[in-house]
């Protein structure tokens, strides 16, 4: 049963390696293009060591979909790779059941970077990303001075005006930025909750379209964790 398969992601993956049951990290790769997927397959590829290798099982561009997330939950040593791509709703559905390990990225080097990170133990995530709202263009207003205004509706959780947008069109990551202005009617607003409909401007961007996804980002800090290995490595006192 796969659930009962403990899952590798980045956050485990030195403690696998570590404990030696784990030889060869799985990979796939999408990409928004298929230059994008190459070179980063080419990167992460030379990031085998004598401990473990790296091996790219799938390298494609598009969204990530059902097929890519079964390909990795066949194998528990498989994670995926987006660069500037998505999940499809399913697949993130899928991933979720499954626990497979999804990482987003839109620059290369940050992705192999986290990567080897994680393969010597020095993963230490202190910025997390999170997902708090998802928001369908409806219409696009074209206002005289100030561009494009998508006229829009809260599909799911929440839209903040501090909040970071990716517009996601077919799966692809088009656009990532700030929110210029926020409004419910003629109102400027803080924040539109799931089930309102709003306006929303984006900053140096107009290249809006009907039926393009915007997804609502947060960036939190996360304390960082001591490790308890310490703890575990340390002479148990006898008991008598």
């Amino acid at each position: 049963d796969s659930q009962n398969i403990r899952k590798v992601t980045l956050d485990n993956l030195y403690d696998t390696i570590s404990a030696g049951d784990m030889l060869e990290l799985k990979v796939i790769i999408k990409g928004d293009v298929q230059g994008s997927v190459e070179a980063l397959k080419q990167s992460l590829e030379k990031l085998s060591t004598k401990d473990i290798r790296l091996n790219v099982i799938h390298a494609s561009a598009g969204a990530i979909n059902d097929s890519d997330v079964m390909l990795a939950a066949a194998d528990s040593n498989a994670i995926i790779i987006g660069f500037n791509v998505r999940p499809t709703p399913q697949a993130k559905l899928l991933a979720e059941q499954e626990k497979v390990d999804i990482r987003k990225y839109n620059i290369i080097y940050k992705a192999v970077e986290e990567i080897e990170m994680a393969m010597e133990g020095m993963l230490s995530p202190d910025v997390k990303e999170e997902t708090i709202g998802t928001v369908e263009v409806r219409e696009v207003i074209k206002v005289p001075k100030i561009g494009a205004i998508a006229g829009s509706y809260v599909q799911q959780g929440v839209i903040k005006r501090s909040s970071t947008i990716n517009v996601i069109r077919d799966g692809i990551v088009v656009h990532s930025g700030k929110i210029a202005s926020l409004r419910r009617f003629k109102d400027d607003v803080k924040e539109v909750a799931s089930g309102y409909e709003c306006g929303v401007g984006l900053e140096n961007f107009n290249d809006i379209h009907v039926g393009d996804q915007l997804e609502v980002i947060e960036y939190f800090e996360v304390a960082r964790k001591l490790k308890d290995s310490a703890k575990e490595a340390a002479p148990k006192e006898k008991t008598e």
